[in-house]
């Protein structure tokens, strides 16, 4: 599994990536976890609202900072 945070480098991005952390942490599964804030890769997701979550290169969220809960569900 791929987890990809899409963001600028902010509180709310780096909270997102923790609870994505957290949220593998809490499943007890393996996956690769990725903080990207390079603009130009973000801009080829088409992604507008950060901070955005993508699992296995789907955006699953953006604009908006998830719970460690709300992404377990998503995984």
């Amino acid at each position: 599994m791929n987890i990809k945070v899409l963001g600028g480098g902010c509180k709310r991005c780096e909270a997102l990536l923790s609870a994505a952390k957290e949220a593998v942490r809490n499943k007890g599964i393996t996956a690769e976890i990725e903080y990207i804030t390079d603009m130009a890769r973000i801009m080829e997701t088409g992604v507008m609202s950060m901070p955005a979550l993508m699992i296995d290169d789907t955006v699953v969220s953006s604009g908006k900072v998830l719970k460690a809960k709300e992404i377990e569900k998503l995984l």
